[in-house]
């Protein structure tokens, strides 16, 4: 079985970065990806009905003992997402965990598990934490809609694991400005603007950053803000002044008056009291800040504050900037349901930190792949629960991509006389949800 010819093209980002044999064993692999209800290695190979083509050891290997470099592959996938994206280039960047099982797996370790931890209680969990930056686009086949679509990747040990390990402990936020720097030096000519939660938005992010890249982050409520420092008058002793006069807090500047605005966010109309400034905070005091406080009056959300390094941005601008980063919660959730992100079962080192990964990058590609040709051959389900659906999921560009793959292999066997029509017709939906 082979995936529809258009898909298999976007895999030359792998194809440049491995041997012949490798790249062959790994299309087996992405084929089968798609195409097996549970991503295991060997679910893969048997789903892509491939596996007496090789030892299935061979299949194995690409990702615990070839020579490629997933950065790369990365950085290819990069350049294909880029060339939907006019002027700055808008990134996310958080973390998410894969749940596992077993002591011997390299990288596993105790870490926060939002999804099942409450306000009140936080709640750890066995397995890998990721940090993940990806490009966030909008496609024309779904305007106003934004996606993010992973490149980058970084496997976080905790001190427990990175000492098992002998190697030396990076936090989140390090592992961060390394990929940033990684993409930033990628294409040079570009600017990159990079929106993440209140965990990046710390010093170790904003202090570090690349030359051609911005931040949008969030800030605490209580957070000291400053003034530019006072020019330096001549033979003045001691060390020049970093900060100036301290200024109101956000959750001050929401006590005075305040602007009141509607805008469109998370798909629906929400009306918020806004109050914004020019500022500095007091752990990034080189930095010139646009602070921007926002009270929302619909939605039930608490106050929050937001930052962009880009001072000159207009409040507006900077809440649709931050609105956009929950394109990558989606994509976790989509790789993490449909694509299998956190079922693969490689306990080595290169293993695990390719294995996963992958799931995300040919997310990637599925999407890309629909952008610019799958939605053409989209059929949407008609059925009586879907009252309101009007655009495809990921599930529906999987369904797709496989009713395509299967068309084509069913009309390479020429299938003649009647009842052919038929047939060719319940292949392809049984291949279509299938997984």
């Amino acid at each position: 079985m082979e995936l529809v010819l258009g898909f298999a093209a976007l895999l030359q980002p792998f194809a440049v970065s491995m041997t012949t044999p490798t790249f062959l064993s790994f299309a087996t692999v992405a084929t089968g990806w798609v195409l097996a209800s549970r991503r295991t290695v060997t679910r893969m190979i048997l789903a892509a009905g491939d596996s007496a083509d090789k030892h299935y050891s061979s299949y194995h290997r690409v990702f615990s003992a070839a020579r490629w470099s997933l950065e790369r592959v990365g950085l290819a996938v990069l350049d294909l997402v880029t060339r939907w994206v006019e002027g700055d280039v808008l990134l996310a960047l958080d973390d998410t965990l894969a749940r596992k099982r077993g002591l011997k797996m390299f990288g596993c370790g105790m870490h926060h598990d939002p999804l099942i931890s409450t306000r009140n209680k936080a709640v750890m969990n066995w397995g890998h934490s990721w940090v993940v930056l990806g490009v966030i686009v909008e496609l024309p086949f779904r305007p106003g809609h934004f996606y993010c679509l992973p490149v980058l990747f970084r496997l976080y040990l905790n001190k427990k694991e990175a000492s098992k390990r002998r190697r030396v402990y990076r936090t989140r936020p390090e592992l961060a400005v390394e990929m940033l720097g990684v993409l930033c030096q990628h294409d040079q000519g570009r600017r990159f603007h990079v929106v993440a939660d209140s965990a990046y938005g710390s010093q170790s992010v904003p202090n570090h950053l690349p030359s051609n890249c911005d931040l949008t982050s969030r800030l605490l409520m209580d957070a000291r803000l400053y003034s530019e420092p006072p020019v330096r008058q001549p033979r003045t002793q001691g060390r020049p002044r970093k900060r100036g006069q301290l200024l109101p807090t956000p959750a001050a500047m929401l006590q005075e008056r305040c602007r009141r605005l509607t805008f469109a966010i998370y798909g629906r109309s929400e009306t918020a009291r806004i109050a914004d400034c020019e500022a500095r905070v007091h752990k990034a005091p080189d930095k010139r800040l646009r602070i921007v406080a926002v009270e929302p009056l619909t939605g039930g959300r608490k106050p929050q504050a937001f930052y962009p390094t880009r001072h000159d941005a207009s409040a507006e601008r900077v809440i649709a900037w931050y609105a956009s980063r929950w394109s990558i919660e989606v994509a976790f959730h989509d790789s993490k349901q449909h694509l299998g992100f956190e079922q693969p079962q490689g306990w080595s080192r290169k293993s695990v930190q390719r294995t996963a990964p992958v799931a995300m990058l040919l997310y990637s590609l599925v999407v890309l792949w629909f952008a610019e040709k799958g939605y053409r051959s989209y059929q949407p389900l008609e059925c009586p629960w879907y009252t309101s659906k009007a655009e495809p999921s990921l599930a529906d560009m999987l369904a797709t991509l496989r009713r395509l793959s299967v068309r084509q292999k069913v009309l390479s066997l020429a299938l003649r006389g009647p009842g052919s029509r038929k047939v060719q017709q319940l292949l392809e939906n049984a291949y279509a949800n299938a997984a």
